[in-house]
């Protein structure tokens, strides 16, 4: 089975009554049975999201081989998407090995600069049929070792979502309205009306990162605002690496290793479920 875009994918979430498609970080390939597991028990079509570094460790061509194979197997619809990259040639490596979707982001440069080089990306994308997602405003919290302070933390302008969409021709546009990635011992606060204005100007998917941090209230809110892509990562690894702690810690060293890593496949599992559930 072939690899869907972002767009494309959208189009079959869409036809499965669901507003918006979860995108799911993807640590290690121990992880991706759980994540087709998830998608076939809730019907729905299944984005996976690498951050570079987990592209580099595992490898770009390794990382299609193995998602191609199980979205053929498990017949799942699947997008594989490149997270938070600002280097345009990881992202180049990223479209020649067959990731479907890339993000190029530029959110900590200036607004001109972030248009220059998003439409680069998108100048390579789009011949190949492969998403691009571009970034507006800086975005709190922590991911695959980028970090934001409180302080730097600035909220996407409806002007510049416009003006930003008009002259990259990006397919989704990541928005900063509050969320926070990494958030899972907190709430983080919408704003919901910020959201509303930039839907309307935009006309194109709004990306939420940062989702773990959103209640279930929130983001059943957000997705019909304009939220089109629902970034979950932090929830699903401290559940992994917490049941993989436990069973470590009560296992045998003659265990096999599969006994260790089933509790946290099944936890991951479980969270993937939960999140799809508020995307209807």
């Amino acid at each position: 089975m072939a690899l869907y875009n972002f767009n494309e994918l959208y189009q079959v979430a869409q036809a499965r009554h669901f507003k918006a498609v979860g995108s799911f970080n993807l640590h290690c390939l121990e992880m991706l049975p759980a994540f087709f597991n998830a998608a076939q028990q809730t019907n729905s079509p299944l984005m996976i999201q690498i951050s570079t570094g987990t592209a580099q460790y595992l490898g770009y061509r390794l990382l299609v081989d193995s998602v191609c194979s199980l979205a053929e197997s498990q017949n799942v619809p699947t997008c594989l998407h490149l997270d938070h990259c600002s280097d345009i040639a990881a992202i180049q490596t990223a479209i020649d090995a067959g990731f479907s979707s890339v993000m190029y982001d530029g959110s900590h440069l200036s607004l001109d600069e972030n248009i220059k080089n998003t439409r680069a990306v998108v100048e390579l994308a789009r011949p190949r049929n492969i998403s691009v997602e571009g970034e507006l405003g800086a975005i709190g919290g922590s991911e695959d070792g980028k970090a934001v302070a409180e302080e730097h933390i600035t909220f996407t302008t409806v002007e510049d979502a416009k003006r930003f969409v008009d002259e990259t021709g990006v397919d989704m546009l990541a928005v900063s309205i509050g969320t926070v990635h990494g958030l899972y011992t907190g709430k983080a606060q919408i704003q919901h009306q910020r959201l509303a204005e930039i839907s309307e100007v935009a006309r194109v998917p709004l990306v939420l990162h940062g989702g773990t941090g959103v209640s279930d209230e929130d983001m059943r809110k957000a997705v019909t605002e304009g939220i089109n892509k629902v970034n979950v990562g932090t929830e699903m690894n401290v559940q992994w690496v917490g049941q993989c702690k436990s069973a470590f810690e009560k296992g045998k060293v003659n265990d096999s290793v599969r006994k260790f890593l089933i509790p946290a496949n099944d936890a991951v599992t479980q969270v993937l479920m939960e999140k799809i559930a508020l995307f209807k």
